[in-house]
């Protein structure tokens, strides 16, 4: 393990309109993060890997949310989300159980039937990759945790500070042309990204303007933030 799972961003044209959504959605609470940013913290955090930092952005959301959060409802339908603000995008069809919703900003995520011994909340985080089982395998490389595979489709279980039960990578056929509107923040365990890079990350950009982070990419191009590890004691 060279690093932990943090957090997730989200890009938002409006991050108090996006972030007040997610916020209403979770059950969590809105907090200013600064310059126009909002932070989505829950309530009784387990950890505050949980937290969601919305960011604004000046370009517009383009094409397929690549990266999505899926949801345990607490009902049997997601009718409290939907007067919440999400918008219906797509309805359970035969084998498909879930319904696809968007919240305001037209990012998709799916939300789950109620289950017996399951909270609601989310409980995935889902990628779309051209190679789930490498993708899968390279950030339990990073982040530790333990790889399963399904056709099409490999998760990451026990990762470490992830705070959720499965995070997924999906194959697609589409290839990723934009950024994500949504990607996760590590933070690594040497206070520089050294085996980040050895191990097959690429370097975006260095850390700017008083940023104590580094941008980069997994092997697929996703980008991510990688902070220097938190001072102890």
């Amino acid at each position: 393990m060279i690093a932990r799972f943090k957090d997730l961003c989200l890009d938002a044209s409006d991050a108090r309109l996006l972030g007040a959504f997610w916020a209403r959605i979770l059950d969590g609470e809105l907090a200013d993060a600064g310059d126009d940013d909002t932070r989505v913290d829950p309530r009784s955090a387990r950890s505050d890997a949980e937290s969601i930092w919305v960011n604004r952005v000046p370009e517009p959301r383009v094409g397929k949310t690549r990266v999505h959060l899926d949801l345990r409802l607490a009902d049997a339908d997601p009718a409290a989300l939907l007067a919440h603000g999400a918008q219906l995008v797509r309805e359970p069809d035969g084998d498909v159980t879930w319904w696809v919703l968007a919240d305001p900003e037209g990012n998709e995520f799916c939300a789950f039937p109620a289950r017996e011994g399951a909270g609601p909340g989310p409980f995935e985080l889902v990628v779309d990759s051209a190679d789930p089982a490498a993708q899968a395998t390279w950030w339990a490389g990073v982040v530790g945790g333990t790889v399963e595979h399904e056709p099409n489709t490999s998760s990451v279980v026990g990762a470490a500070g992830f705070p959720w039960e499965y995070w997924v990578f999906v194959g697609v056929p589409e290839p990723r042309t934009v950024k994500n509107r949504m990607h996760w923040d590590v933070e690594m365990v040497a206070p520089e990204p050294t085996a980040l890079l050895d191990a097959g990350a690429t370097l975006v950009r260095e850390p700017i303007d008083g940023a104590h982070w580094w941008v980069l990419a997994d092997p697929e191009g996703n980008e991510f933030c990688a902070f220097a590890p938190r001072p102890t004691g």
